[in-house]
C-alpha cells in the first residue's frame, strides 16, 4: 500500500501532469461539467420550463462531443465522462418534456374530448 502511496506522489509531482492540469484537455472538460450538473439539478422542477429546442440541440451536441472525445488523440475520458452525464441528464429531460406536453391531459381538455 505505501507503495501505491509512493506511486500516486510522484505521478502528480510528475511534469505530464502538471501540464495536464494547465492543458484545455483537463479545463474545458472541468467548465464543461455545469450543463449536465444544471440538467440534473432541474429533474425536480416544473417540466413545463423545459425547451424541447434546446434540449434536442444539447442532446446532439454531446453526442457530437462524445465521439469526439473518444477518437481524439490522445483520448479525453474526462470530456467523454462530462458529455456521457449530459446525454443520459438530457434524455432524461426530454422525456419529461415529451410527457407533459403530449402524453398528458389537462382537464380542460379532458372536458373537450367528452
Amino acid at each position: 500500500m505505501a507503495t501505491l502511496g509512493r506511486k500516486l506522489v510522484q505521478q502528480i509531482k510528475s511534469k505530464e501532469f502538471r501540464n495536464y492540469l494547465m492543458s484545455t484537455h483537463f479545463w474545458g472538460p472541468v467548465a464543461n461539467w455545469g450543463i449536465p450538473i444544471a440538467a440534473i439539478a432541474d429533474f425536480n422542477k416544473d417540466p413545463k420550463f423545459i425547451s424541447g429546442k434546446m434540449t434536442f440541440a444539447l442532446c446532439l451536441y454531446s453526442a457530437m462531443f462524445m465521439r469526439f472525445a473518444w477518437v481524439v488523440q490522445p483520448q479525453n475520458m474526462l470530456l467523454f465522462a462530462c458529455h456521457f452525464t449530459n446525454e443520459g441528464a438530457q434524455l432524461v429531460q426530454m422525456g419529461r418534456f415529451i410527457k407533459h406536453n403530449y402524453l398528458t391531459t389537462t382537464p380542460d381538455e379532458e372536458k373537450h374530448i367528452k
